[in-house]
């Protein structure tokens, strides 16, 4: 089972149920673009200096425009507003123009 984990600026940390990350496995937050994809932050749910440094480049790149996702297996996603610190990977894009 997973243990998800967000922290945020006004609730703090919050955790609901999933699959755990291996202990000590570097997570990643990226950035899907026109030029591909950037890794923006890597932590360990262990490295609170990490885990801060990738919280702010998350809130940074929501307030441009940008929105997250994490991915529970093949088919299914989940958008996100505050960083799963436990997640493995967290990635970031832009609205998709049109309507």
């Amino acid at each position: 089972m997973r243990l998800l984990c967000v922290r945020g600026a006004r609730t703090g940390v919050a955790c609901r149920g999933g699959d755990t990350t291996q202990e000590g496995a570097m997570a990643r937050l990226i950035r899907m673009d026109q030029t591909g994809h950037t890794t923006l932050a890597e932590w360990t749910a262990g490295d609170a200096d990490a885990v801060e440094a990738a919280v702010r480049a998350f809130r940074q790149q929501l307030d441009e425009g940008y929105y997250a996702i994490v991915t529970h297996g093949e088919g299914h996603a989940e958008r996100v507003s505050e960083l799963p610190v436990e997640a493995d990977l967290v990635i970031l894009r832009r609205p998709i123009a049109g309507g």
